[in-house]
């Protein structure tokens, strides 16, 4: 400040708030570095989606379809007589199939049908199903129609209107639409 009496100094600070030391304290941000998962080759070098002929026992995957059938009822609020078989129907349509047991019912390949099994891996063109033979099958969802039964309630599924992954068919809405004849 110039040369400026004691009083006049006192009475310019009183009125005006004065920043002694200014210093700018910017926190930075850490950026979380986002687990990258395995690429597609690189998950088919690790094989980690296939089962392990050891492993390939219709009898080891019985808890998992007690535990699909557990999930269902939960799902559903309990299969009872009254309830409508339309709601049960889009409630299985939005479910998870890992476990469930399933039936080829109609096929254009005539190889398929009436293969019975356990539902170990669903992808979006296909099924993985273990048989009672303990044999693995590979079943396309294309031009097949699958059954499942639960408690007495049979649903028939058409693999053509459901060719999606699990994840993506849970936050799909199905139209009602006319059904394909095979």
């Amino acid at each position: 400040m110039p040369r400026l009496k004691d009083e006049a100094i006192q009475d310019k600070l009183t009125r005006k708030a004065v920043v002694l030391e200014h210093c700018l304290r910017r926190r930075k941000k850490e950026k979380r570095k986002k687990t990258k998962g395995f690429s597609a080759k690189q998950r088919r070098e690790m094989r980690l989606f296939e089962v392990k002929p050891e492993q390939q026992k219709y009898e080891l995957f019985l808890p998992l379809h007690e535990l699909w059938k557990q999930y269902i009822r939960d799902l559903c609020n309990g299969l009872r007589p009254d309830t409508q078989p339309q709601m049960i129907q889009t409630k299985l349509l939005k479910a998870d199939l890992h476990g469930a047991i399933v039936t080829v019912t109609k096929s254009k390949c005539p190889s398929y049908v009436g293969i019975t099994g356990i539902i170990l891996q669903e992808m979006k063109h296909i099924f993985k199903i273990i048989t009672k033979e303990d044999k693995l099958k590979v079943i396309p969802k294309l031009n097949n129609v699958f059954s499942l039964e639960l408690d007495g309630f049979i649903s028939h599924i058409y693999g053509s209107k459901f060719q999606l992954r699990a994840s993506e068919r849970s936050a799909k809405k199905f139209k009602a639409k006319g059904t394909i004849d095979l």
